[in-house]
């Protein structure tokens, strides 16, 4: 049930391609505020979802509205209002990127360009450029300056990382932790963990158009209760050993002598005892991440 503070509220939003293709009653509430990552394979529905936010699909069923405005129908006040990226770019018949960034504060009333001018810094930007030259990067980082340049207080970026290098993955969190100290509430799907688990408050796992999980990312974060230690020994026979005992194995990989073992914080000096008596090449402990934690929800539903 949307609460007072939900800047973005989706209502059993469904939009059915047929096949088994599209979203399904999907609910999601977006806190004022908050950044909020949508996680999912490829063709899971994540842009989907991105496009009935900004007006550009009507639903099969339910209903997405941001700041209490209805997505479809005031589409071009919402247009006007939102930072987007979309996950295919596609610019106009404009000459450079400077154009086409002057063209879209024209059509924003954006009086001036020093927020853009500092995200072109930031993220090594040649706005001079030729559109039709740019490198698939270049492009995402124009369609990036031009989502933030207007310092619209809801974003909604639909995989704004892909094609950028390494570095510039990095710049682009930096900024996303900029405009987080702001307020500004910034909906995110990725499809990279690291850039999740540093930016966002909650994250969404989506599977086959269906929302499966939703994990506030504190509890991953500050997660004690269960360890990870990845376990090598040296000989065959100790590898056989630990496998008889009665432990939560997540990972096993005989050809090297190799296990992953998920024990609860109480159990620790258990998992070490039986290990003092064991030739034991090297030990290590992993922690949970929001990689591993979408992982176990899908292993648990195909199982299921």
């Amino acid at each position: 049930m949307s609460q007072l503070n939900d800047i973005i509220d989706i209502q059993d939003l469904t939009k059915d391609f047929g096949q088994e293709r599209g979203i399904f009653g999907v609910n999601l509430q977006i806190r004022q505020g908050e950044v909020f990552g949508l996680a999912g394979i490829n063709g899971s529905g994540k842009s989907t979802i991105m496009r009935h936010l900004m007006g550009f699909l009507h639903p099969s069923n339910g209903r997405s509205s941001i700041a209490g405005k209805d997505c479809w129908h005031s589409a071009a006040e919402i247009k006007r209002k939102v930072g987007y990226i979309p996950g295919e770019i596609a610019f106009p018949d404009v000459n450079s990127g400077l154009d086409f960034l002057h063209l879209q504060a024209d059509y924003m009333g954006l009086r001036s360009m020093s927020y853009a001018n500092e995200l072109i810094e930031q993220l090594n930007l040649d706005p001079t450029a030729k559109l039709k030259r740019m490198s698939k990067g270049m492009k995402q980082k124009t369609a990036i300056v031009n989502a933030f340049m207007c310092d619209s207080d809801i974003l909604l970026l639909d995989e704004p990382t892909t094609g950028l290098d390494p570095l510039m993955q990095k710049s682009f969190t930096e900024i996303i932790k900029q405009e987080k100290k702001k307020g500004k509430t910034i909906f995110m799907s990725s499809h990279m963990w690291g850039e999740m688990e540093s930016t966002c408050d909650r994250v969404a796992f989506l599977k086959e158009g269906r929302i499966v999980h939703v994990v506030d990312m504190k509890t991953i974060l500050g997660n004690e209760l269960n360890k990870e230690y990845k376990i090598e020994f040296n000989n065959q026979n100790d590898y056989s050993a630990i496998l008889a005992r009665p432990f939560d194995f997540i990972q096993k990989k005989e050809e090297y002598n190799q296990v992953v073992i998920r024990v609860l914080d109480t159990d620790v000096n258990k998992l070490f005892d039986v290990l003092s008596t064991m030739d034991v090449r090297f030990i290590s402990h992993k922690p949970y991440t929001l990689e591993a934690c979408f992982r176990e929800i899908y292993n648990q539903m195909e199982v299921s």
